[in-house]
């Protein structure tokens, strides 16, 4: 009776992801963070998958970090969103995929709220008439850049070249998943697995062969918290989240933390390096941070994408630690060439934390 109860519960939080024809959405940070994840996604669904995702010239950020930082307020980001619906509209697709945690629970924030105030959402139709002329339809399906990587994890992994083994002990690696807040913490629904069972990443990493590691903050922030960063004066708050989750993280050893929030995988890469400038500890093996990639980066380097050219040298923690246990080959010379192929300055090296 118990088991079938969770089976229940368990089917409240599952997503029927759409398999194709898809509108695309960058994000602001992470084209700035990890420049090279986006377009390595939608090289792999595009060329590898062989799924149709379109993308305009004419898109702008969502207005998601302004208003959570109440700079701006709810229908200035509403009608910001409006015209990516617009833009989607007179393209003529109705599923959408954002790539950026922050947008993909302002845009599921939106929508529920127009389902309650339709008389607001007809206030904003008129808004973005009056900006600028459009009109639009609301996505049938929305998603987020991870659902994508989720919903194929199959198909890539039997394209995998370098599976989740470490080629020295022929175990699997050990992988810690961070779910980012606005994913499903926001809107439990929205996310597979709800809020305390998420499993867009941890599906992910099990299917390319990776072990998932527990640990008791698991699902505690990274320490983002817009409010917490942004202001200069609030930032300790924002190092000690993190803190907490790597001195909980510690003792079960990962390999590798992957993330679906840029700004996650920002703080959580870099604060390690902070952390060990002001607490002189590092909490990766051998003097090394512990490498953290999004999802996107996590299927390249499984499906054989060379990691220089999916853009992992803008990560502050080393990544060759990982690429050596998983057997990847790389070239250390080009980490930091050019697309013009010569080489650029090389970032100077952290007093404690080791680098290539």
């Amino acid at each position: 009776m118990i088991y079938e109860g969770k089976k229940r519960i368990w089917s409240d939080y599952q997503k029927e992801i759409p398999d194709d024809h898809w509108f695309f959405a960058r994000s602001c940070i992470r084209q700035n963070f990890n420049p090279g994840a986006e377009n390595t996604m939608l090289d792999i669904v595009r060329n590898k998958l062989g799924k149709d995702f379109y993308e305009t010239k004419y898109h702008t950020t969502c207005g998601g970090i302004a208003y959570h930082s109440d700079v701006i307020p709810q229908e200035t980001a509403m009608t910001i969103i409006a015209r990516h619906f617009a833009l989607m509209t007179e393209a003529g697709y109705k599923n959408m995929v954002v790539s950026c945690v922050t947008s993909f629970g302002l845009y599921s924030e939106i929508l529920e709220t127009w389902k309650e105030f339709p008389e607001l959402k007809a206030k904003i139709q008129q808004n973005l008439w009056d900006a600028c002329r459009k009109e639009f339809d609301t996505p049938e399906y929305l998603a987020h850049s991870s659902d994508i990587m989720y919903k194929y994890r199959y198909p890539m992994s039997e394209q995998a070249k370098y599976p989740l083994t470490n080629v020295h002990t022929g175990k699997p690696i050990r992988v810690v998943e961070h779910i980012g807040c606005h994913y499903a913490k926001m809107f439990p629904s929205k996310g597979v697995g709800g809020a305390e069972y998420p499993y867009v990443l941890s599906g992910l990493a099990e299917a390319f062969g990776g072990e998932i590691v527990d640990y008791p903050e698991r699902r505690h922030c990274c320490g983002f918290g817009f409010r917490q960063y942004l202001v200069k004066a609030n930032r300790g708050y924002s190092l000690s989240n993190t803190y907490k989750k790597f001195e909980s993280m510690e003792p079960y050893k990962p390999d590798v933390i992957i993330t679906n929030c840029p700004g996650c995988n920002y703080f959580l890469d870099r604060w390690q390096y902070v952390l060990s400038e002001t607490n002189g500890k590092v909490y990766g093996e051998n003097g090394y941070g512990i490498p953290v990639l999004s999802s996107e980066e996590l299927a390249a380097l499984v499906m054989g994408y060379d990691p220089w050219t999916i853009g992992l040298q803008m990560h502050q923690v080393a990544v060759e630690p990982l690429l050596d246990k998983m057997g990847i080959k790389y070239d250390p010379a080009k980490k930091y060439e050019g697309a013009n192929g010569k080489q650029l300055p090389k970032p100077q090296a952290p007093t404690l934390l080791k680098c290539y």
